[in-house]
């Protein structure tokens, strides 16, 4: 049968070659015009961590856990709301997958931080007492010796406290992670001498003096204060563990913690309750020591000199010593024109320049003017050490800060 008269039958199919097609089989369906396109949502980045981890090679690559590369991270001042561009509700949850990726030798297993094993403490724990030991030791030499041997005395154990207070802040939890900038040590050294001298010259000056060398008697035209500094080298040792106390609970609620915000939460109250600690052991030590000396005990201006220097060193540790350097020069440069204001005011015409000082003094005392600089530097200091102290960076030993 021909084609044309298959058409003509009824029922016969109107498509050339539907007669061959199998009864059982429905119908092919005519093909759509166009294909519907494939649409991918617009992302961004094909891989915006990647990129990321690109730009912090050395940090992933160096990083021992993700915690170091959450701090490193906050140093370069990417937060959660930045993480959350990356696809991660935290920094720490953005450090994680970094940590991951990161290509390691032989898949080296994650080693224990320094700060969460402790170091053996015997060292710097011998450092520590080393400073409180030779004032002792000078102190004592100063009361059995008189004249040129007493001046000898004095000039050898300025010597030996130096030193040692230098050994004990080179070492364990009073060493700082980043050198320190000049000066430092000299304006510290300074605020101590001042410590020492200070108040009885202060006393000397408004009288028209001094007119005698400094002695240890207290009735002396220009005592010496030896409480205080005795009482400031003592508690190297309580500071450093102090300290060290600090930085491995700190360590421990970084890794706790699943937030910079809830990290900084918790770490606050652990570091005034570390300062609280400080000023509580100073007050106990400023008091035996008063009683030992047989002097009175100069609590104001000695806690808030400790205060300052604890506050400063504590910062150095953590990395951040570039502010306290800058308030322990202004502190010892306030001093020392407080100083300089007495004897500038014997000039002709000058007399007004010692009425700030002056008044101070006849009102609550010499030891006012140390209390006040002291006080106003060590509380710009605690609230510069909220700030910087409750940064996950600040507690990253390989972070960049």
């Amino acid at each position: 049968m021909t084609d044309v008269h298959k058409r003509d039958l009824p029922g016969a199919p109107s498509r050339p070659g539907a007669w061959d097609a199998r009864p059982d089989q429905p119908p092919a369906t005519e093909p759509s015009a166009e294909p519907a396109p494939r649409t991918a949502p617009r992302r961004g980045p094909a891989d915006p961590v990647k990129a990321l981890m690109h730009r912090h090679r050395e940090l992933c690559a160096g990083a021992v856990d993700p915690l170091e590369i959450a701090a490193g991270l906050e140093a370069h001042g990417i937060t959660d709301r930045t993480a959350a561009r990356f696809r991660h509700k935290d920094v720490f949850s953005l450090a994680e997958e970094m940590y991951a990726r990161t290509p390691r030798d032989n898949d080296t297993p994650q080693a224990a931080t320094p700060s969460s094993t402790p170091r053996p403490p015997t060292l710097w724990i011998l450092s520590t007492l080393l400073p409180g030991t030779t004032c002792a030791a000078t102190l004592a030499a100063l009361h059995l010796t008189h004249g040129q041997t007493r001046l000898l005395a004095a000039a050898a154990g300025a010597l030996a406290v130096a030193l040692s207070l230098r050994a004990a802040l080179t070492r364990g939890p009073l060493s700082a992670s980043r050198p320190q900038p000049a000066g430092t040590h000299l304006w510290t050294c300074s605020l101590l001498v001042y410590a020492a001298l200070g108040d009885g010259l202060i006393e000397a000056a408004a009288s028209g003096g001094p007119q005698a060398l400094p002695t240890t008697a207290q009735d002396a035209p220009w005592p010496l204060t030896t409480a205080s500094v005795l009482t400031i080298t003592l508690a190297c040792a309580p500071a450093a563990w102090l300290a060290h106390h600090f930085a491995t609970r700190a360590r421990r609620r970084l890794t706790a913690s699943r937030g910079l915000e809830d990290f900084a939460a918790s770490v606050r109250p652990l570091l005034l309750s570390t300062f609280g600690l400080f000023l509580t052991a100073m007050a106990a030590l400023l008091t035996l020591a008063a009683a030992a000396l047989d002097e009175p005990a100069p609590y104001p201006q000695t806690l808030t000199l400790a205060a300052l220097l604890f506050l400063a060193r504590l910062l150095a540790v953590h990395g951040f010593a570039y502010a306290p350097a800058v308030i322990l020069t202004a502190t010892a440069t306030a001093q020392t024109a407080a100083l300089a204001s007495l004897f500038t005011a014997r000039l002709p015409h000058c007399a007004f320049l010692a009425t700030p000082v002056e008044t101070l003094t006849d009102t609550w005392g010499p030891g006012t003017v140390p209390t006040l600089i002291c006080g106003t530097a060590a509380l710009a200091l605690l609230i510069h050490a909220t700030r910087k102290l409750t940064r996950a960076s600040a507690h990253a030993e390989t972070a960049t800060r």
